[in-house]
């Protein structure tokens, strides 16, 4: 099966083998490699046409690899082919000198040829476990347009700095239903504005996580299915809001595949990067913010601090709202200038950011909804919730936090709304973001949903509920969400 998505160092359009990860050019090198190896093997009269030939075709390759920009997952092909092609080629420059072909016994040869096969082999397997990430296709009927903003709120000091005159500054990325692009556009790459922000985002990201910048080398090279300030959707229809906190460490983009599916359906997310938590955050002026915040290792030291950055983060989303209420009425400039309803708004977020959530909703009765990734709700429980809530959580496991369940148990059922729990079978932590796309489907990392089963489950989780909390559409909503998974409904008592 074949995707076709952007390709990022030249803006065309390039197919990936679903299958494998591999962009057509990686699968000629990775076919040519193989056959510079296997010509050892074949009938005597057909080993120099297809000597010949795959060594062009690698040749070419290669250098046409290199020039785009080679992904590390083809080093092992060009390894084993590299050390397969000598033994290959002499045979024929022997014979084409006039001297005797010179060709080793098949039972010295046959080591070679494994270890080369070997090498070869580890191409495509690294190319699955660390692909370019393709992103489902929204499923809903407009188009998808984003817009990065950024707003300082002047009556706050920035908590995370020791400049006096410092003010807390968030960034935002908006989707929203756009209008159909013509055909070429260039779609929004993944992480950031440019090439350089999504370099930047990856490499802090892969820190965050503790591996090397290189494995994920594949994750800047996406594009998504948003297009860069594309005009709204016509019509002049207002659409409900939902706002997005990342997890500790994450970044506004984390969530792309869900945004851009939310808003496919006639919905504006909003998602933050929280400055000092953030992985990084690149501001208008070039400046870029690394996090400063870190785990110490102690749960109950860890438990305090994370009181405090949620305390953070719920406040930036209560910002966020007054923001977008303006740009709703018309006083601040930008592509949604009145086209944003903010009496019906959701406030959402995976993590630490879902515990956010919580806390900002708990704070300002203008949520009318929340949406809880499998985040631990840190802070007070009191007040009670006043909106319906869903909370996501991941397969509860003799590893998981034995205070997680309860507590959020006791925050949903002192709610004054109907609240839901669902407990999904198969998911992990990541299973809540974008990283089942790009990172090894490995069950303890991104849960054993899969690539495409991961963003598919939450979206129309989520989205069921949205419709029936601010679209106020009926049906059997505690039917649906049962359908993926566990689910305990909570009424007001």
């Amino acid at each position: 099966m074949w995707h076709r998505v952007p390709r990022p160092e030249d803006g065309r359009v390039t197919e990936i083998i679903a299958g494998l990860y591999m962009s057509p050019l990686e699968f000629l090198a990775l076919l040519g490699a193989v056959a510079v190896v296997v010509a050892r093997w074949l009938p005597l009269a057909a080993r120099p046409r297809v000597t010949i030939a795959a060594g062009a075709v690698l040749a070419l390759s290669a250098i046409v690899l290199s020039a785009v920009g080679i992904r590390w997952q083809m080093l092992p092909v060009l390894a084993g082919a590299a050390v397969a092609l000598p033994f290959a080629l002499s045979p024929l420059l022997r014979r084409r000198a006039g001297r005797p072909a010179w060709r080793a016994r098949w039972w010295l040869a046959l080591p070679g040829s494994v270890v080369c096969v070997g090498l070869i082999a580890m191409g495509p397997v690294a190319a699955w476990a660390f692909p370019v990430p393709v992103f489902p296709e929204p499923s809903g009927r407009f188009a998808v347009g984003t817009h990065v903003v950024q707003w300082t709120d002047p009556r706050r000091p920035e908590s995370f700095t020791a400049d006096p005159h410092d003010r807390r500054t968030v960034v935002v990325q908006l989707w929203y239903p756009a209008q159909k692009s013509p055909a070429g556009t260039q779609r929004a790459q993944y992480l950031g504005r440019t090439e350089h922000e999504a370099r930047t985002v990856s490499d802090a990201l892969a820190r965050e996580a503790g591996l090397p910048g290189f494995l994920i080398d594949g994750v800047p090279r996406a594009r998504t299915h948003s297009v860069f300030n594309a005009p709204v959707a016509g019509g002049g229809e207002r659409f409900p809001v939902v706002l997005f906190s990342p997890g500790s460490g994450g970044v506004r983009t984390q969530n792309t595949a869900w945004a851009e599916e939310l808003a496919s359906h006639g919905y504006v997310v909003a998602a933050l990067d929280h400055p000092y938590d953030s992985a990084s955050v690149v501001l208008a002026d070039g400046r870029t913010v690394q996090a400063t915040i870190a785990s110490t290792g102690d749960r109950g030291k860890d438990g305090k601090l994370a009181i405090g950055w949620t305390a953070v983060r719920a406040t930036d989303l209560r910002f966020v709202l007054t923001q977008l209420e303006r740009l709703g009425r018309g006083e601040v400039a930008g592509p949604l200038t009145g086209r944003l309803d903010t009496g019906r708004v959701a406030v959402t977020g995976h993590s630490m950011g879902g515990a956010a959530a919580l806390q900002a909703a708990r704070q300002d009765r203008r949520f009318d909804a929340v949406i809880d990734l499998d985040g631990y709700p840190h802070g007070p429980t009191s007040p009670s919730l006043h909106q319906p809530t869903l909370a996501l959580t991941q397969a509860i496991t003799p590893g998981t936090d034995p205070g997680y369940i309860p507590r959020l148990t006791k925050a949903l059922k002192l709610s004054t709304a109907t609240s839901y729990r669902l407990t999904i079978p198969g998911a992990a932590h990541l299973s809540f973001m974008d990283g089942p796309l790009y990172l090894p489907p490995t069950p303890s990392i991104v849960g054993s949903l899969g690539r495409t089963e991961s963003p598919h489950v939450i979206a129309a989780t989520t989205l069921a509920f949205l419709d029936t909390t601010l679209r106020h559409q009926t049906g059997d909503l505690a039917g649906v969400l049962s359908a993926y998974g566990d689910l305990s409904v909570y009424h007001p008592a």
